[in-house]
């Protein structure tokens, strides 16, 4: 198939639409479903970074997109009791593949409500009974076991988005895209990255454990596909704040550490024991849990509110208690997208438990980042490369 017709463009009013290749036949088969212009642009974005990070890291990977940016994205690593929990899959079969996108699904389950997932390896039944239970609009993979294609098949009414993705599939190296009727034409972002890049690193403590340096890896191969200016915190394997799109780095970094603080909040005993009542929709219960952690609280917890979700009132989650529990968390990793021009960032950082960073370096206040780093005992590399996506 050499061109595919698209049943309208980003909106509805932006007819005709279609993707076509120049030369060749288009690198994927569409096993299910009638996939849209941004259902496209997702899953071709979101598979560039599982493949990567699939080369980069030897593991399993998965991503959850949503409009053009990654919501999560993650590498297999065992989940622990915890994090079975808090992700409510407690009776779910936990195969590499099924792990690496729970993971990746579970670090801002709001953002990825709807979201176009991407498997760097084989589909496996495991991972789509899971799929099939969530609010998702598509999937990409190099392959889909047949139970697993029987399975997504029935999602969705049947309209259910399966893309095969031919894993040799090697794009032109120039890319194009028009603007206003105006071409602009660029050699693609080919740059791998990998550990070779976290060897300068300036700051007093100069050590990565294979850990740290996993999760800079995830942290920077997320921020090559998500939308500048962009930061990422990583740990354990996984993108558990990002954030995307903003003007100021400093907004990208405090955005992403609220979303991190968020992922962690959510392993309180507090809210892992919420007494929900059977049946609550999941996009209800993460929603309530979201509201929960948050300073709005009373919102839902108010005599009359309470009573639609809970068995019982659950006792508040007060800011003293959120801090004390914030203050806990540690060996969290952090990428930038480019460099950091102010100590702020590390003071924010600091906040949400940041032992290393990865950033591109350059800045005249280098010396101040670093001092910055210094003061509370961050390792620090400059990696003297740049990540902007748009």
């Amino acid at each position: 198939m050499k061109e595919m017709e698209l049943k309208y463009g980003c909106n509805p009013n932006q007819k005709p639409a279609r993707i076509f290749m120049k030369e060749g036949e288009l690198p994927i088969t569409i096993l299910n479903g009638n996939p849209g212009y941004i259902n496209l642009l997702d899953a071709f974005n979101s598979w560039q970074l599982v493949k990567e990070l699939k080369e980069a890291t030897g593991l399993p990977s998965a991503a959850s997109f949503k409009h053009v940016s990654p919501a999560g994205a993650a590498v297999y690593v065992a989940l622990n009791d915890v994090e079975k929990q808090m992700y409510f899959v407690d009776d779910v079969e936990l195969t590499p593949m099924a792990s690496a996108y729970i993971r990746a699904r579970g670090s801002d389950r709001m953002s990825s409500y709807g979201d176009f997932a991407a498997l760097s390896d084989e589909c496996d039944a495991a991972c789509a009974k899971y799929l099939s239970k969530e609010v998702s609009d598509g999937v990409i993979a190099p392959s889909f076991s047949k139970e697993a294609l029987a399975i997504l098949k029935k999602k969705k009414k049947g309209k259910y988005v399966v893309i095969q993705m031919d894993p040799s599939y090697v794009p032109e190296v120039i890319e194009q895209k028009d603007v206003f009727g105006i071409t602009f034409e660029q050699g693609r972002n080919n740059i791998k990255i990998s550990d070779a890049l976290f060897t300068e690193i300036p700051t007093q403590n100069k050590t990565l454990s294979a850990e740290q340096k996993r999760d800079l890896l995830v942290a920077l191969i997320t921020l090559k596909y998500t939308q500048s200016n962009s930061v990422c915190y990583v740990k354990n394997g996984q993108a558990v704040g990002i954030g995307a799109g903003q003007q100021s780095r400093v907004h990208c970094t405090r955005l992403a550490g609220n979303k991190a603080d968020n992922w962690y909040l959510r392993q309180h005993e507090k809210v892992l024991t919420l007494p929900f009542k059977d049946g609550i929709r999941r996009a209800d219960r993460d929603n309530a849990i979201d509201v929960y952690i948050s300073d709005d609280y009373e919102d839902l917890l108010n005599d009359g509110m309470w009573e639609e979700m809970f068995m019982a009132k659950p006792e508040p989650f007060t800011k003293e208690e959120k801090k004390a529990w914030l203050a806990t968390l540690q060996n969290v990793a952090l990428g930038s997208d480019a460099f950091f021009p102010f100590g702020d960032n590390i003071e924010r950082a600091h906040k949400s438990g940041v032992s290393c960073i990865a950033q591109a370096g350059g800045s005249i206040r280098d010396d101040h980042v670093i001092m910055t780093c210094d003061k509370y005992n961050i390792a620090m590399c400059m990696t003297h490369v740049r990540l902007f996506h748009h």
